[in-house]
């Protein structure tokens, strides 16, 4: 599992290792180790693209702070194992230490001033890597002036590597908000642990692929506010049947979805519950939106009353529309059960004010927006996109319920305060019915595993967190089926379906 902190936490745990360290030299010591990382990390980029270290160059884009200096001392070990060095010193200055080390390995630098960052920036994007070192996790907002420019002339010029230090320049480390100009990442190697804004949207556009090195803070960290589920964790917590389960055993799914507008998300969201392996799925809904279930899906088991569907777990609102009056009675009487539930959008005007931790909300950003704004705290679409992280506790705090954020990077929230993120989806997978299939993956999963939280606490998730880290479950197979079913090209969503099986298969 990796974990994620804010870049405030990781810093406040930073300054009281250091003021208790018997060691004065402990901050020095912190910094070698991060340069130490971070050289290497290069190194093996290089070679992975097929390129030594002797004859290659690189390019230091070095602030006057402690990010600047990490990018300068892994700039002068590089150089050292025969890479041509140099340096923009974006504020005119720098790390005092770093920057004699940096020249005594041969580097050189050159002062970002007026009028020139056009011709430095000609000059980096030569470079074989690019190290972005200016803006570390203390920084307030994003790169200004001059220091812009040069980011600007990169951005239309790059063609080599880009190698964040710590985080991308422009990013806040805690909220993973964007401050343009910021210059995407190939890697972002992060220091002492993830932080968590280079797991959220649309930080995760700048952040590459992440490496995490550790620099003998990571003891001190405590609990992450962030965490996102690997292989592993997938293979430990996904439910094995035994060899007297049964179909009642398995995980019952109630599923309130459809309408005469909407017919086909009733499929696709049964469709993926089957495939998520739930033992047994019961539709109910309007007789038309009923007889197409039974010819896609000849084993759900189809009625019209809520009150005679016995069930673990209930998924609701998949395809209903204000006009769907008797499907959200419904949904209304099913919400009422007090059973865990995942709610779709069209649930959410008929669901109570106010939640529990195993109501587990679906919106994408839209629908997020539309949600924040019936608690009376809408800040609009294209806020809730630029801050999905921010947005999504707020959600889960208005309403009470574990929330799921759909996108690129999804992200679930619990009441608790712990954020999940998961990022194996395809962009091919943003198509219709997509959505609904995730919703009936969820479902079958809170079927399945809303009565054995044994394998959640042995990793550590108590309540309510459990119900936080299912959903977080559900986006990760989501994801990895549609990625499997795309192949790199088009896909519908009942091709994620389809890929499920096989996905868990082989976790």
């Amino acid at each position: 599992m990796i974990s994620a902190h804010t870049g405030t936490h990781i810093r406040e745990v930073e300054q009281q290792l250091l003021e208790t360290s018997a060691d004065p030299g402990m901050g020095a010591v912190l910094m070698q180790r991060a340069a130490y990382g971070l050289a290497n990390a290069v190194v093996r980029e290089l070679r992975g693209r097929g390129l030594g270290t002797y004859g290659s160059s690189v390019a230091v884009l070095a602030g006057k702070g402690n990010n600047g200096g990490d990018g300068l001392y892994a700039a002068a070990l590089l150089a050292r194992r025969g890479l041509r060095a140099t340096a923009v010193l974006t504020a005119g200055e720098a790390h005092p230490a770093a920057l004699a080390a940096f020249r005594a390995a041969g580097g050189r630098d050159a002062a970002l001033g007026d009028g020139n960052a056009a011709e430095l920036a000609a000059d980096a994007a030569r470079a074989d890597v690019v190290i972005d070192a200016v803006l570390g996790t203390g920084a307030q907002g994003g790169l200004r002036g001059t220091a812009a420019l040069l980011f600007e002339e990169l951005q239309r010029n790059r063609h080599g590597l880009v190698v964040a230090c710590d985080l991308p320049s422009g990013i806040d480390a805690d909220t993973g908000e964007a401050h343009a100009p910021v210059l995407a990442a190939d890697v972002t190697v992060s220091f002492g642990a993830a932080k968590a804004g280079l797991l959220a949207d649309p930080g995760a556009d700048f952040t590459g692929r992440l490496v995490t090195i550790p620099i003998g803070i990571e003891a001190a960290l405590g609990a992450p506010g962030l965490r996102r589920l690997e292989t592993g964790d997938l293979s430990a917590l996904l439910p094995h049947p035994g060899r007297r389960s049964h179909k009642y055993s398995r995980g019952v799914l109630g599923v309130v979805a459809g309408s005469a507008r909407y017919p086909g998300a009733a499929v696709l969201a049964c469709r993926g519950a089957l495939a998520a392996g739930a033992g047994m799925v019961r539709y109910v809904g309007p007789a038309e939106v009923a007889d197409l279930v039974r010819r896609s899906c000849p084993e759900v088991v189809c009625g019209s009353s809520v009150a005679d569907a016995h069930v673990q777990a209930w998924l609701l609102g998949p395809g209903l529309d204000d006009g769907a009056h008797e499907q959200l009675d419904r949904v209304r009487e099913a919400a009422a059960a007090g059973l865990p539930t995942v709610a779709d959008a069209g649930a959410l005007p008929a669901l109570p004010r106010h939640l529990s931790a195993r109501t587990v909300l679906t919106p994408h950003a839209g629908e997020l927006a539309s949600l924040l704004e019936r608690y009376d705290a809408g800040p609009g679409r294209a806020v809730v996109e630029d801050a999905t992280l921010a947005a999504v506790r707020e959600a889960t705090r208005l309403t009470g319920a574990t929330v799921l954020l759909k996108g690129a990077t999804t992200l679930v929230a619990a009441p608790s305060g712990t954020v999940f993120s998961q990022a194996e989806a395809s962009p091919w997978m943003a198509s219709a019915g997509s959505g609904d299939v995730l919703a009936g993956v969820l479902g079958a999963l809170l079927a399945q595993l809303a009565g054995d939280p044994g394998a959640f606490s042995a990793l550590g998730l108590e309540e309510p967190d459990r119900w936080a880290a299912i959903a977080a479950m559900a986006a990760s197979l989501h994801g990895r089926a549609g990625t499997l079913a795309s192949g790199g090209g088009p896909l519908a969503a009942s091709d994620i379906a389809e890929a499920l099986p096989e996905v868990i298969a082989k976790l």
